[in-house]
């Protein structure tokens, strides 16, 4: 079984943007969220994924990816997946032996900004840089497909 170890953040201060190495544009959309996993299509500047998450709260998740003709996704986003679709600029930030994933959102979720770092171990050490604010990996609404059905600018 593909397990994703992840943890997000909010953000304290716009310092990050100095460490940027690269960024790209994200669209996706979810074809189904049940209470045990989410199925998405998602796209970048140049390749297309089908992504099938376990709906487990935490840093821990099962985690299966494909990659998918990029003609396909631009149909499923289109016209299968629910919508709003979520939109975001992904920017990458090394520290140390790990990158950092801060997606800027965009569209009915614009004006959040979460970081998110990858772990091979969920025992494992990282370096949390100063820009770091609160963690939010338990927090429900910060997952893509909870802002699809519940976008920021809905939010009191």
């Amino acid at each position: 079984m593909a397990i994703e170890i992840e943890h997000k953040f909010l953000l304290m201060s716009e310092l990050w943007r100095n460490e940027v190495s690269h960024s790209k544009k994200i669209k996706q959309g979810y074809l189904s969220s049940a209470p045990t996993s989410s199925i998405r299509v998602r796209t970048d500047d140049h390749k297309a994924w089908l992504n099938i998450k376990s709906a487990t709260i935490g840093n821990q998740r099962a985690e299966y990816e494909y990659e998918i003709p990029l003609k396909d996704a631009y149909e499923i986003l289109a016209s299968l997946c629910k919508k709003p679709l979520i939109e975001k600029t992904r920017h990458y930030v090394p520290q140390g032996k790990h990158t950092w994933e801060i997606d800027e959102f965009e569209g009915d979720n614009d004006g959040l900004i979460v970081a998110e770092i990858e772990l091979t171990d969920s025992n494992e050490a990282f370096f949390k840089p100063d820009w770091l604010g609160p963690e939010v990996t338990h927090d429900l609404r910060y997952y893509n497909n909870n802002l699809s059905l519940h976008p920021y600018k809905e939010w009191s």
